[in-house]
């Protein structure tokens, strides 16, 4: 790889991750709130619940604690069209980024 390519994909990279702040300005409280009123019929959604309604679901907590998980894989996990676990509900994109910052928010 050439010393220009090196150069451009690491101002790529630098810029990418200066943008990622201002992009990421998001409501953890409003987050916590949708989900409580979204999302609690199948999860635990507040910190220290641990035993979420539906077996099959697992609380915000363990979902914060899974090694890796980021904003941009819940991003993904949030809104996938068609996914075989949970129901399609449509949420904004601010949305999406005020429950995961509130989920992120409870990993220990």
């Amino acid at each position: 790889m050439s010393w220009r390519m090196r150069v451009t994909i690491a101002s790529i990279i630098a810029g990418s991750i200066a943008i990622v702040p201002a992009v990421q300005a998001q409501d953890i409280h409003e987050g916590r709130q949708l989900a409580l009123e979204v999302c609690a019929v199948c999860h635990a959604v507040p910190a220290g619940q641990a035993q979420s309604p539906s077996a099959e679901a697992p609380s915000f907590e363990a979902v914060a604690a899974t090694p890796g998980m980021t904003a941009a894989a819940l991003n993904v996990w949030l809104t996938a069209q068609d996914h075989p676990t949970m129901p399609n509900i449509v949420l904004s994109q601010t949305d999406v980024q005020d429950v995961s910052a509130y989920i992120l928010s409870l990993r220990k």
